[in-house]
């Protein structure tokens, strides 16, 4: 897929999925705009990719920066193709019970209306181009409740079905609204979850989680049109099919 003339823009970029998407973009030849809350983890990784990346310190929860940063982003690189709504947490792991309710508020500030910030602030743009991708990562967990991940399992759940939503309101202006479940990751998150030791995936081992490179790889195919038949829909990671296209096996 080569990504040459196209920006691209990432949240969550810091690190995990959102870097190693960035790591890849770039070598595909897109610009790419990178969103964190981590100054200085940005700064490392534009420092790496050179000048087709620039960082933007950002809180997706808000949505005045995440319309700043669209801008900057239009201004620095003359439009905006594709976004990817990678931000995402789950800490504080906790059964209802023993929830901090701020806590669990913030979780759904930053994984729900997070991604609607992103969507609500690129619209615009992407209508004007006449068209784009907006990208976002689901999970399984959007499709199964998990103890002790109540906010999370909402929170993806409800991103699902905005992504629906998207794709109803605006195919018609040429936006793909596509899922990614990518299945569990070797990132920090899942040191976090293994941490909690609360659930069945706190229990699985390292061995067991894909390499953060892989979903990077499967976004970058899905903005081509083989993915097209996904749109308003998720992709799984786990199914064989889709790594073979993907080339992952």
């Amino acid at each position: 897929m080569d990504m040459t003339g196209k920006t691209v823009m990432i949240t969550g970029a810091s690190r995990g999925i959102g870097a190693e998407t960035a790591r890849v973009f770039a070598q595909a030849g897109a610009n790419v705009v990178l969103l964190a809350r981590s100054q200085d983890a940005l700064s490392d990784l534009v420092g790496e990719i050179g000048d087709k990346a620039i960082a933007i310190p950002c809180n997706v929860a808000r949505y005045g920066e995440m319309s700043s940063a669209v801008a900057t982003a239009q201004s620095a690189f003359g439009g905006l193709d594709v976004l990817i709504n990678n931000a995402g947490v789950i800490e504080p792991i906790s059964r209802l019970a023993d929830a901090d309710p701020a806590g669990w508020g913030q979780v759904i500030d930053i994984n729900l209306k997070g991604v609607f910030n992103g969507i609500h602030a690129v619209l615009p743009a992407m209508r004007e181009a006449g068209g784009g991708s907006i990208l976002t990562i689901s999970s399984g967990a959007a499709h199964g409740a998990i103890e002790g991940w109540s906010h999370y399992c909402a929170s993806k759940a409800a991103v699902n079905m905005l992504n629906r939503c998207l794709d109803k309101e605006e195919a018609e202006h040429g936006i793909r609204a596509i899922g990614l479940s990518p299945g569990t990751v070797a990132t920090q998150m899942q040191r976090e979850i293994k941490a909690s030791g609360i659930n069945p995936v706190s229990k699985l081992a390292w061995e067991d989680h894909i390499p953060a490179d892989w979903p990077a790889r499967c976004l970058l195919w899905m903005c081509s049109a083989e993915a097209d038949r996904f749109k308003g829909d998720e992709i799984s990671l786990r199914d064989e099919d889709i790594r073979r296209a993907v080339g992952l096996i």
